[in-house]
């Protein structure tokens, strides 16, 4: 996880910025869910943004945190037929996506956008050729 972690902020010009990473199960992302988000269910992504709002600039080269639930990524990874590990990659580039400002929910401008970002990355740290992009 280190390794893609590392190959993505790469590749996204944020070499130098810390991000953290937890992988949970469902009853936890379901908490986080709707907490934060106000949707009482699992999902399989969230992010938390460091660099928003009133104190974004009090520590600059922290992202933020992405939260990935590892009982939704092997169940769609089986429905998808992909690997785990391939998922995982899949969901931690849109995790990231997001702490750095992109957003599929403002529209469908921005929905493609994210889209071809994801997959321009994801073709860069995976080997199957196939994968699309979350």
């Amino acid at each position: 996880m280190y390794k893609k972690t590392e190959q993505i902020l790469n590749a996204l010009d944020f070499d130098n910025h810390e991000i953290s990473i937890v992988i949970t199960d469902d009853a936890q992302v379901r908490d986080l869910n709707r907490t934060y988000r106000g949707k009482d269910k699992p999902t399989n992504v969230l992010s938390f943004p460091m660099q928003e709002g009133e104190f974004s600039d009090i520590t600059p080269g922290l992202l933020g945190d992405v939260v990935i639930s590892l009982d939704t990524t092997e169940a769609e990874a089986i429905a998808a037929g992909i690997s785990t590990d391939e998922r995982m990659s899949q969901l931690l580039i849109h995790g990231i996506l997001h702490l750095i400002g992109f957003d599929h929910e403002l529209g469908e401008n921005q929905a493609r956008e994210m889209e071809e970002k994801s997959l321009e990355i994801l073709r860069r740290i995976e080997k199957n050729i196939d994968l699309t992009a979350f």
